[in-house]
């Protein structure tokens, strides 16, 4: 990982951790991948290992990643998803050329060939993303319970009443904050 750079906040569900490269949406955004070699770096997390990336495709990861943000929002809400978004992830995951391979665990693993691009790359997030949002996928798309994050996630829980996009940081840094306003109240009543 790159020195100053914010840690990835990995998921198990690559669209929507891809989403969550930029993270605190309606706060302080945080830009998880702000260069070119931070957004490889992720890639090489996820499996998705390719050997370039300019700063023209950084603008085009970007632009998915908040497509993607924007229709699973728009799911998760049960709204009309955006139309430039759809289109936006339609592009990607048809100029991707990746192969989905069964493991012997009975699990989906995507395979880029030793040629691959970037664009292979984000064409797996794309059909990802179309899996999930689609409803192929088991588990439910919700919306972080944080006011400030607000992330888009895939709920895989079995109640599927998941409410925070991680409860290492938005899950946990809510609760400290009740605990916190509990401890000022009961604090201010026993003076």
């Amino acid at each position: 990982m790159s020195a100053g750079s914010p840690d990835f906040r990995l998921g198990s569900v690559l669209a929507t951790s891809f989403t969550g490269t930029l993270s605190e949406r309606h706060g302080t955004p945080v830009e998880r991948i702000p260069t070119p070699q931070r957004l490889l770096d992720w890639l090489a997390v996820y499996g998705l290992a390719v050997d370039a990336c300019t700063p023209a495709q950084l603008r085009l990861a970007r632009e998915l990643r908040e497509s993607i943000h924007a229709v699973a929002t728009a799911a998760a809400s049960q709204d009309s998803l955006p139309a430039t978004a759809v289109d936006v992830i339609n592009d990607h995951s048809a100029r991707g050329r990746a192969t989905a391979l069964l493991t012997p665990e009975c699990k989906r693993h995507w395979q880029l060939s030793s040629a691959s691009t970037l664009t292979d790359a984000l064409g797996v997030i794309a059909a990802d993303a179309i899996a999930i949002i689609s409803g192929e996928r088991d588990g439910r798309l919700a919306l972080c319970a944080s006011p400030t994050c607000r992330a888009a996630f895939f709920d895989t829980s079995r109640s599927r009443t998941r409410r925070w996009c991680d409860m290492n940081t938005c899950g946990n840094r809510e609760k400290k904050a009740r605990f916190n306003a509990n401890h000022r109240k009961h604090s201010a009543s026993a003076e």
